[in-house]
């Protein structure tokens, strides 16, 4: 059968992207195995032997750990982004560097196409898809979770299971512990199989990355993060060991709250394609990190500073990576909000995690005096005048009054 074309797979070694590239190779495609070291806990070695013994002409592995950590985690702490006021993106921010990498490694491979193992109901397609036609619009997709004669045929993954039995090709997941993991620097998911019921308790032995935190030791560890520009500079732990180095506090921040059970969320969202979904999390060095970020902010943000940026920077950010929308105009834009809003955000947040516990026991910060503690105490006057309260308050209940009186008039009750 002459080659239909080479294509570029976003290869995981997983189940599903070994097999779509046997179901590739089927359909007569030249298919480039690449994958993305970022962070994950993976023999890379095992992933490329799997992919050529597939079938793949070629395996290529590219690390973009540092621009993950710098280019997408970095911003995010420093926006404190959020989705649904739970879930800290670990999947959304790893895509724009994965689509990056891939569409770099197509054009290099020669390649007409790129593929993946995104499923037709999930965030993920839009994700990869949105950036792949950014980065390279007379770029092709293919997409298998897509395609009626793959769907059809694989209709669920008890089917996948068998046909990787059928083909040699061997997986992590099995009929005992049938859900689908997706790892990164930031973070691990979890979800289908028995996860689709919202109402069903994960197992102890699903959690991969951090420690029960029944299990975890029982005496407090403690830690503090240095920022500068809203950035974790400097993270001091282990009574004074230090590290300076971006992927290595990012690291070391996951290495102490892993041990102490800190990171695990299992929550229902909503998806951007319209659909709820079960998803577990364990996000263990970011969660630590953007904690400390918005306890530090208390101290030396600016209050309408602070306000501006939560109601729109923050929000706005969060969408846009969850949906997709970072090599977008706006998404610019609002990254470009991201550095003046920190330009003060300057000190260290002392911590210690207990047990899947943040505790915060202070902050300061050389630089930023907007915290007066002579101003703020409640034994001394200070330069503050408690009789110019008394205006403040006159001032602020001019508005109320005339709403109460109106309805009082209209005889409505509050």
């Amino acid at each position: 059968m002459p080659s239909k074309g080479k294509v570029c797979l976003a290869y995981s070694g997983g189940l599903d992207t070994s097999v779509i590239l046997a179901w590739l190779l089927e359909q007569g495609y030249e298919v480039i195995a690449f994958m993305a070291n970022i962070g994950q806990e993976e023999d890379f070695e095992a992933a490329r032997a799997k992919a050529l013994k597939i079938g793949a002409t070629k395996y290529v592995l590219v690390d973009v750990r540092r621009e993950f950590v710098e280019e997408l985690c970095f911003p995010a702490i420093q926006t404190n982004a959020i989705y649904e006021n739970v879930y800290l993106l670990g999947t959304s921010l790893a895509r724009p560097v994965i689509a990056r990498a891939q569409i770099k490694v197509a054009q290099e491979e020669g390649c007409f196409a790129v593929t993946h193992g995104c499923t037709g109901k999930g965030n993920d397609q839009v994700r990869f898809e949105l950036s792949f036609y950014a980065l390279q619009p007379n770029i092709k997709c293919i997409t298998p979770w897509r395609l009626p004669e793959f769907f059809n045929r694989f209709a669920g993954r008890s089917a996948l299971l068998a046909y990787a039995a059928e083909k040699g090709i061997p997986v992590q997941q099995t009929a005992a512990k049938p859900w689908s993991t997706d790892e990164n620097l930031a973070h691990i998911s979890f979800e289908a199989g028995i996860l689709e019921d919202p109402d069903t308790t994960p197992p102890k032995d699903m959690w991969k990355l951090t420690v029960d935190p029944q299990d975890a030791p029982d005496k407090p560890e403690e830690f503090t993060v240095v920022f500068e520009k809203g950035l974790p500079v400097k993270l001091i732990y282990e009574g004074g060991k230090e590290v300076t180095d971006s992927v290595e506090v990012f690291l070391t921040a996951n290495a102490i709250a892993r041990r102490n059970g800190v990171g695990r969320i299992d929550i229902v969202e909503n998806r951007f394609i319209g659909l709820k979904s079960r998803g577990c999390y364990e996000t263990p060095g970011l969660t630590l990190l953007r904690s400390t970020h918005v306890d530090l902010e208390g101290l030396v943000l600016d209050r309408e500073v602070r306000a501006i940026r939560d109601q729109f920077v923050t929000t706005t950010f969060s969408r846009q990576l969850y949906n997709g929308m970072y090599f977008t105009p706006e998404c610019e834009y609002v990254r470009s909000m991201i550095p003046p809003s920190q330009k003060n955000v300057n000190g260290q947040v002392r911590c210690a995690v207990y047990k899947g516990n943040l505790i915060i026991l202070g902050r300061s910060s050389e630089t930023e005096k907007l915290y007066d503690a002579n101003e703020s105490s409640m034994d001394e006057i200070g330069d503050f005048e408690p009789t110019d309260a008394s205006g403040f308050i006159a001032v602020q209940a001019i508005r109320l009054k005339k709403y109460g009186r109106a309805k009082h008039e209209k005889g409505e009750a509050y």
